[in-house]
């Protein structure tokens, strides 16, 4: 077994591949590095036998792979949310809070710091800040962002981000993508690593804490990349489901806030047009050029229409218009409220966005919200409500700026 050094050592293949079987239990297989025998550096120059070492690590070996990590494992069905950086970690870890306020419809994302960020300039550093995306949804329309920090990667932002219009089935069904980037002036903003939060996480009025490692940015399969077959049975797949749940399906095209009150004193409805939130683009530059237009129906005498200032390049637009229409409040009864948002154009007809009608033939919050305004005069009533694609068939003609 043994040579001298530099011979190459040689071992028969049947002691190779021996096993001793016998009778009864099954004696433990002996290790390959048993018959391999090493010398290495040791006192005396006599050096120490490895034979023993795979006795000596037989225990690790059955040991987990945690417990090898002197790592826990987390309870199943546990969310962590919150751990600490390590020197492994390449991209660096964000801190931030999320508040998700059901009485006002709004989502409060409080951007505290970052730690460790991986450096992007030529000095070793970065210049970052934090974009806000609400998945899905055009990017435009929801995205907010915080101020850049230069040079640094460690930053402290300390910034509140909200985003209004923000309804239960958005808690249900949305994700929130944070992601963090580099600033530069002379070429394109560089990435450096995002984080995703489904925000049915979040519970109503509870503001959740936030300490996580940042990811690197999942590419999406190319539409191009697919087969011929995968996009044919694709668009067939979308069409049939548009085909079974029928005409109903519209598309949506943004949000709007409306105050209805009902004044007594007055004798007439007050109407508030608040604010709009997520507006389809409809410009070339990814904005659009809102303003808002109501009618209340039937309108006999063609006076019943109101319409709100523009506000330039804004998928967010905020108003706070009000308009009265001087009614006694039995006529309400048989009304309806018509409410619609347009995208100022020069030179050309001025572009559809969305449109919502409240009253007795709606559906939904639209009518719950008008059938509330008639029954608790002089309460002003604020809801969010959905615009859809649906043009309102008296709405049909090219409207004026």
């Amino acid at each position: 077994m043994r040579g001298r050094r530099g011979d190459r050592m040689t071992i028969n293949i049947q002691e190779h591949m021996a096993i001793n079987v016998c009778p009864g239990p099954i004696r433990p297989i002996r290790q390959i590095s048993d018959y391999f025998p090493r010398r290495g550096p040791g006192p005396e120059g006599g050096g120490r036998d490895f034979r023993e070492a795979p006795a000596r690590l037989a225990p690790l070996a059955l040991a987990p792979p945690a417990a090898l990590l002197g790592a826990t494992t987390p309870e199943e069905g546990a969310e962590v949310d919150s751990y600490d950086s390590d020197d492994t970690t390449a991209l660096g870890m964000l801190e931030f809070d999320l508040l998700y306020d059901q009485a006002s419809c709004t989502l409060h994302c409080s951007i505290l710091r970052a730690k460790g960020l991986k450096p992007m300039d030529f000095n070793g550093l970065a210049d970052p800040y934090v974009k806000l995306h609400l998945l899905p949804g055009a990017c435009k329309a929801n995205k907010l962002k915080t101020k850049t920090q230069r040079n640094t990667l460690n930053p402290v932002w300390n910034e509140d981000l909200t985003y209004s219009g923000i309804t239960d089935d958005d808690i249900t069904h949305k994700v929130l993508r944070i992601s963090v980037c580099d600033e530069d002036k002379l070429s394109h903003n560089e990435f450096i690593g995002e984080i995703r939060v489904p925000l049915r996480r979040l519970k109503p009025s509870q503001k959740k804490h936030f300490n996580i490692c940042l990811e690197r940015q999942v590419p999406l399969a190319s539409p191009s990349s697919m087969s011929a077959a995968l996009r044919g049975i694709s668009c067939y797949l979308k069409e049939l489901e548009q085909a079974e749940q029928g005409s109903g399906l519209l598309e949506e095209r943004g949000r709007i806030l409306l105050s209805l009150s009902y004044s007594s004193r007055r004798r007439g409805l007050l109407v508030g047009i608040v604010r709009c939130a997520h507006l389809a683009a409809m410009d070339v530059n990814g904005y659009s050029d809102p303003y808002v237009k109501t009618y209340l129906r039937p309108d006999v005498d063609k006076k019943s229409k109101h319409k709100t200032c523009v506000k330039k390049k804004t998928l967010n637009p905020e108003f706070n218009e009000d308009f009265f229409y001087e009614m006694e409040l039995s006529a309400l009864a048989s009304k309806t409220l018509e409410v619609t948002v347009w995208d100022y154009d020069i030179g050309k007809s001025n572009d559809f966005i969305g449109g919502v009608s409240l009253g007795p033939g709606a559906r939904g919050e639209a009518r719950k919200h008008w059938r509330d305004c008639l029954q608790q005069p002089d309460a002003a009533l604020e809801r969010w409500h959905t615009l859809t694609s649906e043009l309102p068939p008296a709405a049909g003609a090219l409207p004026s700026a």
